[in-house]
């Protein structure tokens, strides 16, 4: 095998692959230099795949230079989880490959999931600071359509202060808004409850569920079960953080409260006047956009 790559590498084809290679990126034919009369080629003695010299060509240039990746090779080789309830693929467990440089922030935010429209939902990886969800007439409202100040805040004032690269990436998309109730163990009737109510926009916040179900140990995958077995459920999900942060979700019975994340990894409800919790922004980017990258905190997922 050595002797063919050394006598390959030798050869004029190789030369000719190079050349070729080089003056494609920068726009020359190496035809001009290269008459296709002047190549006699054979795979056998080149190693590669390709039974033409233009296959050649193509073959050489992807491996010096591999296409970037689409969502749908994420979903292959990424080791995504098929959500059993919904057709969308999660990131689950304590630290996936899941980051992504978006806005400019260096492996600051992280892919939720994939959903079957072929958008990617992603989440700032830490909040952008301490708001009250909503304070509508001196109680607060959990009603993010009405729209909440929390809603307004990031679809007005941080959304522009993003550029207008960072805007043309984020598709307007239906988010669940649905309130549901604390403690149910029926987390299908949660997921349910949340869809049954829906948003469209551009900037919101993670549902309770989605919480929930980015947690690899199906144990902690309800609400009475993740607040009774904390300690161990918040080493189970990636999207744990030491704060306590708003999920965009309302609670049944209570048109004043908003589930959010505790800082023990559970999940309880409070009023939507508090101004200590955390905000996380969640967005959908747009589904024709190409990933470079392997989604590692040193090597994250960069838009082309």
């Amino acid at each position: 095998m050595k002797s063919k790559i050394k006598k390959f590498i030798n050869s004029k084809l190789f030369v000719f692959i190079i050349t070729a290679i080089v003056f494609s990126t920068i726009g020359v034919s190496a035809a001009t230099y290269f008459p296709s009369n002047d190549v006699t080629y054979n795979n056998s003695t080149s190693g590669l795949e390709s039974t033409d010299v233009q296959g050649a060509i193509d073959e050489l240039y992807n491996k010096c230079f591999p296409p970037s990746i689409s969502f749908n090779e994420i979903i292959k080789n990424a080791g995504l989880q098929k959500d059993p309830n919904e057709c969308r693929y999660f990131f689950t467990g304590s630290n996936p490959n899941n980051y992504i440089t978006y806005n400019d922030e260096f492996a600051g935010w992280r892919i939720i999931s994939i959903e079957c429209d072929g958008t990617i939902k992603i989440m700032r990886n830490n909040s952008i600071g301490s708001k009250a969800w909503d304070t509508f007439e001196f109680n607060g409202s959990n009603n993010w359509s009405r729209p909440s100040d929390l809603n307004t805040y990031l679809n007005e004032i941080y959304y522009n202060e993003l550029s207008t690269k960072v805007q043309n990436q984020i598709v307007t998309h239906p988010f669940s808004t649905g309130a549901v109730t604390e403690y149910n163990n029926d987390l299908r009737e949660q997921i349910n409850n949340e869809n049954s109510k829906k948003w469209e926009g551009k900037i919101a916040l993670l549902t309770a569920s989605e919480y929930l179900r980015t947690n690899s140990n199906s144990s902690c995958q309800t609400y009475s079960s993740i607040n009774s077995n904390n300690s161990i459920c918040k080493n189970t999900t990636w999207m744990y953080m030491d704060d306590i942060w708003w999920t965009i979700t309302p609670s049944v019975g209570n048109n004043n409260s908003v589930l959010h994340v505790q800082t023990n990894g559970g999940v309880y409800s409070t009023p939507t006047l508090y101004t200590g919790l955390a905000v996380r922004p969640v967005i959908y980017l747009n589904n024709n956009l190409k990933l470079l990258g392997n989604g590692t905190s040193s090597k994250p997922y960069t838009i082309e």
